[in-house]
């Protein structure tokens, strides 16, 4: 089962954030691999480095195709099922997006899997399934799970219907609860949103909340290898851990790295107000770790804050270079 032993990956998603550092990372150690991305948030440009390879096939389709993804999946030994809606505050708006893009779109990997006898899926939950957990740091047995957000409620749907499969079709999972992920290529979040403000006004920075929010950060190569690392080395039949680092980044602290980064000086924030930053933001969040890390798997970036900072750094300077 380890990616060492030359295998062939299908990745959902796999020209996104995420995904195309999989990519990179499976491709780097001789596996074969499919992504199949419908370029809603992904790009091509994040994967197209692997195109002349005979090991590499990229599908631009929607997983909504279900006979598309059925055919497109032949072959695979391992489906990473990370493709999913991750703007949670246009969804908040609009329920349906992580109905069919959470939920129902991993109701027919999951068919197409059985479909074609693959028996492995690595699944990217989040913490946000957790909600306002009233434990803190949160581990993976806590309950009752009470997601606050339409994406969260999608996310552990899904969990939910990966358990069934489990146990009906004698499938192995391995799911991720992640912190939030920051580094290079990001489609959007909070760094891509500062930085797009200060190039519009480099004097003031809206900051929505009241800027104490604050959550655990992952490293994106962190992200990758710890993924990788579940996957070698937990053999049960459902394989749920937290993937994240000790400790959590504030918001305000955010503002303040970025504004840094760009080199500004005397940049007045201004904060939203209120508690959280959007219906459905989880205002603190603290997660516990212990469990992969008892594996034996450690992060080159062990705190968020050390996590975030490195991260940071490359998206703005990625961005930067955009703007040449």
């Amino acid at each position: 089962m380890a990616a060492s032993k030359k295998m062939r990956f299908f990745i959902t998603g796999g020209a996104g954030f995420i995904g195309s550092h999989l990519s990179d990372r499976l491709m780097a150690e001789g596996n074969e691999v499919t992504v199949y991305d419908n370029l809603s948030l992904g790009k091509k440009e994040f994967v197209e480095r692997h195109f002349s390879s005979p090991k590499f096939k990229f599908v631009q389709a929607d997983l909504l195709e279900f006979d598309k993804l059925k055919t497109s999946m032949e072959g695979s030994d391992v489906v990473f099922h990370l493709a999913a809606n991750s703007d949670i505050i246009k969804s908040a708006k609009n329920p349906k997006i992580d109905l069919e893009q959470g939920t129902i779109v991993t109701y027919k990997v999951l068919e197409a899997m059985r479909a074609n006898n693959i028996k492995k899926i690595v699944f990217t939950s989040s913490n946000v399934v957790y909600g306002e957990a009233v434990k803190s740091p949160t581990a993976e047995d806590y309950g009752p799970l009470l997601p606050i957000s339409f994406y969260g409620a999608s996310k552990l749907a899904c969990e939910a219907v990966m358990g069934a499969y489990c146990h009906n079709f004698e499938f192995n999972a391995w799911i991720y609860r992640f912190g939030n992920i920051v580094g290079k290529r990001p489609t959007h979040g909070v760094v891509i949103d500062f930085y797009g403000k200060l190039k519009k006004n480099p004097l003031v920075l809206e900051v929505l909340g009241d800027g104490n929010q604050s959550k655990p950060y992952v490293e994106v190569h962190d992200c990758v290898d710890g993924m990788l690392f579940g996957l070698n080395n937990s053999h049960e039949q459902i394989n749920l851990f937290n993937l994240g680092t000790t400790g959590a980044v504030y918001v305000k602290d955010i503002a303040d790295i970025v504004v840094k980064e760009m080199g500004l000086k005397n940049v007045k924030i201004k904060f939203a107000g209120g508690v959280r930053g959007w219906p459905g933001d989880v205002h603190t969040v603290r997660l516990d770790v212990s469990k992969l890390e008892s594996l034996g798997w450690k992060p080159k970036y062990p705190t968020s804050r050390e996590a975030f900072s490195a991260g940071a750094k490359d998206i703005i300077e990625d961005l930067k270079t955009q703007d040449l």
